[in-house]
């Protein structure tokens, strides 16, 4: 529902007062979800949907900082998305180097660069990992871009990380298959050292997980919000927090 400005001014500021520091989840994972049903919504070109939602990007992180959040997972491009028609795709990468690019460039921000960087474009997996190795010592909000990701890549990244680790020590096949346990799988992830998300949002209304941080987001509370990402305002964040907030996490037990 869209309130009169002044009303929802006092509205946002009344919800952004009822959530305490102790209530935000540490760690809060995004499906950037509605672009290109945003942009045929007013007739705009795909690229076009695509840009408004990079734009998105460093309001929301933003949004989070000052609410004590400590790692933004975002999710920009899965493996499934790389099967798109190749002009989109095309303007699609150019949009995400852009964008990537310019979270580096602000210096706000530690980034972490999370996917397959062998099936994209060399020249954007080059771009990435730069972006990620001049963020290193930057000490504030970490800021994990999934591109090129899915969850089951993910995941079978790990395990081969973790054989070849323990082949290179001179383990034996069937000791790897007695003793591996899910802690070995953990610290392969590629979220090694961070908290699990406590809460994942998916804008556009759709409710599904669509692969999304599938070993991690085991115990999260999910959101799912009607606007499309591009749409996706502060208090739309500040509802899903209130939300997050409100439950009882049983975290499995």
């Amino acid at each position: 529902m869209r309130l009169p400005r002044p009303v929802y001014g006092l509205y946002e500021r009344r919800l952004a007062a009822t959530l305490s520091r102790e209530s935000v989840p540490r760690h809060v994972g995004v499906i950037l979800d509605g672009n290109r049903r945003w942009a045929r919504s007013f007739g705009e070109s795909t690229a076009t949907g695509h840009r408004r939602g990079a734009d998105k990007i460093t309001e929301f992180l933003g949004w989070s900082e000052d609410q004590g959040v400590e790692v933004v997972t975002l999710w920009m491009l899965s493996t499934d998305n790389l099967s798109r028609s190749q002009e989109e795709l095309s303007a699609l990468l150019d949009i995400i180097e852009d964008a990537v690019r310019d979270l580096a460039d602000s210096g706000r921000w530690r980034l972490r660069v999370m996917g397959r960087l062998d099936l994209l474009p060399e020249r954007l997996a080059g771009a990435l990992r730069e972006a990620q190795q001049r963020t290193a010592s930057v000490d504030g909000l970490q800021v994990n871009v999934a591109i090129g990701y899915g969850g089951r890549h993910e995941i079978a990244d790990a395990v081969r990380s973790y054989l070849r680790e323990q082949a290179a020590a001179g383990a034996r096949l069937q000791d790897l298959a007695e003793n591996l346990d899910v802690e070995h799988i953990e610290e392969h992830l590629y979220t090694k050292g961070q908290p699990d998300p406590e809460l994942v949002i998916r804008t556009s209304g759709e409710q599904r997980l669509g692969g999304f941080l599938l070993w991690q987001s085991a115990h999260s509370e999910f959101y799912f919000c009607e606007a499309y990402w591009p749409d996706f305002r502060r208090v739309d964040y500040l509802r899903a927090l209130r939300a997050y907030s409100q439950r009882e996490r049983r975290l499995g037990r």
